[in-house]
């Protein structure tokens, strides 16, 4: 039977399933589904949206913890031509709903945890069908998905090409309104190939997930990688350092993907100590530098560290950097991955090319959108000429090309006409032994313009005044870094990926003031 070029989700799952169709592909819980499975139940799931009248092009919304039933529908919206939507549930009422009205679901999709809240927002919506997955503790007027698919025959005729929309993934708002960006199966395919020529996938590894579906670290960093070279992802509903390490232990997982709070988290558990992590062959960081104390306590228990960069309009990430180099080149996020380019422009647009001379990150590349979701100015804004990218991050190489990030553009500290990137000196507070976790930002200052505010968790049975935290800093940095101001607090505002708001934290500050 010929075959297209399997480019799509879809066409490439189907191969998948005829080479390793016993095989595991996906563990949750108890449950594991092979990829003959996984194949069997995404083609009745794509005839059974069909029958409730999703077409080529709608939009099939999903809010829900991680779980088999993401993917599931992922690969039957691509059976279809229609389009994924995965909802962060860790949004308001208010924040979800500019997100319905701005894709308008043919479809919503969610777990019995989300239902009363889906449900709220469906009836505003229209006449839109519901769909429900996992167990249920209490009856429920929507149609269960599990129940729908007994019986249903495979009956698909439509699939998606590869310049068709694969997804819409919604950016965090940490910079304002949430913006839709549309990943196609072209650049979900240049992607899944950058990560299995950077990290060697193959069949026999595993990843574990952790992080939500809502963010491109929980389905394409990694995740949609292992799958298309017919390996093994163990999911989970979130992160637990104890259910992460027993998961590693019982699975023999190859492969994870964690920003560095939950690194901290890993590290801190009473388990960690003792338990038997040697099948971990790559750990892929993301989101920010990993503080050196915390590198260095994975190599002392021989966990190969991988920093990479990326970021939603890029399906994932961008840059490699070898688990080899990983103290070599302290705080570096590597090179472009193979089918991906990297360059750094300055104020004006003009190309950067000396080591050293820091700019905005530009990136390129079959992986990059072609845009945000209606909106055309947000997309026009985003590009550079030739379309280049333009990440809104503030890097620069070193004298053998690898990429390295000072911050956010808007993150930026600007204190007496002097540039400060809070991620410099927060990687020097995070090598204070006191201190479990730092963030700094700017905030207004009638002499300084801004200054540098250093916002800190401690260890248990921990103390720090400024004054102790000046002195420790100031072989260092030099002065107009130093925090002008501390403030102990308990925990961190995250995204869903694990990333610190550092807005929330300015307009804390800023409250109380």
């Amino acid at each position: 039977m010929p075959h297209s070029h399997p480019t799509t989700l879809s066409a490439w799952l189907t191969r998948r399933a005829e080479f390793s169709g016993s095989a595991p592909a996906l563990t949750f819980d108890a449950q594991q589904w092979t990829y003959e499975e996984l194949t069997d139940r995404a083609q009745r799931t794509a005839t059974l949206f069909t029958q409730q009248g999703v077409n080529n092009g709608d939009r099939v919304a999903f809010l829900g913890l991680q779980s088999p039933e993401v993917l599931l529908c992922l690969f039957a919206c691509s059976y279809i031509g229609a389009i994924f939507v995965p909802l962060n549930y860790r949004l308001s009422t208010d924040e979800i709903r500019l997100i319905l009205n701005d894709c308008s679901p043919a479809l919503l999709i969610a777990d019995a945890e989300h239902e009363s809240s889906l449900s709220e927002l469906g009836s505003e919506t229209g006449n839109v069908t519901m769909l429900l997955t996992g167990s249920l503790s209490k009856p429920s007027l929507w149609p269960i998905l599990e129940d729908a698919l007994t019986g249903k025959e495979k009956t698909i005729s439509t699939q998606a090409s590869a310049d068709d929309i694969a997804a819409i993934v919604y950016t965090s708002g940490t910079t304002g309104t949430p913006k839709g960006v549309m990943l196609s199966h072209a650049n979900l395919w240049s992607n899944n190939l950058n990560w299995n020529l950077a990290a060697g996938i193959t069949k026999d590894d595993v990843i574990l997930v952790t992080a939500p579906p809502f963010h491109v670290s929980g389905l394409f960093v990694l995740l949609t990688s292992v799958i298309l070279m017919g390996g093994h992802a163990v999911l989970h509903n979130g992160f637990d350092a104890g259910a992460a390490i027993q998961a590693i232990e019982k699975h023999n997982v190859t492969i994870t993907f964690m920003v560095p709070t939950m690194i901290l988290m890993l590290t801190q558990h009473e388990e960690f100590i003792n338990a038997d992590l040697a099948s971990l062959r790559l750990l892929v960081v993301g989101g920010a530098p990993t503080p050196e104390p915390l590198l260095r306590l994975c190599n002392e228990r021989n966990i190969p560290v991988s920093h990479c960069y990326g970021m939603t309009e890029c399906s994932s990430a961008t840059t490699f950097l070898d688990p080899a180099l990983a103290t070599e080149k302290l705080n570096s996020v590597g090179l472009a991955m193979l089918l991906s380019e990297v360059k750094i422009i300055d104020a004006s647009g003009s190309l950067t090319k000396k080591p050293g001379i820091k700019g905005e990150v530009c990136v390129r590349g079959g992986n990059v959108t072609s845009g945000y979701w209606q909106k055309s100015e947000a997309t026009a804004d985003l590009f550079h000429e030739d379309d280049w990218l333009r990440s809104g991050d503030i890097g620069y190489f070193d004298n053998e090309g690898y990429l390295y990030l000072c911050d956010r553009l808007k993150d930026m500290i600007i204190s007496g006409g002097e540039n400060v990137y809070p991620a410099e000196v927060e990687s020097v507070l995070m090598s204070h032994p006191a201190i479990a976790n730092a963030a700094v930002v700017g905030v207004p200052d009638a002499q300084w313009g801004e200054r540098v505010t250093a916002v800190l968790i401690l260890h248990p049975q921990n103390s720090l005044t400024l004054e102790e935290l000046r002195t420790f800093c100031e072989t260092k940095l030099a002065r107009y870094k130093l925090p002008k101001e501390l403030h102990l607090v308990k925990e961190f505002p995250l995204n869903g990926a694990g990333k610190v708001l550092k807005k929330h934290i300015r307009d804390s500050l800023l409250s109380t003031h």
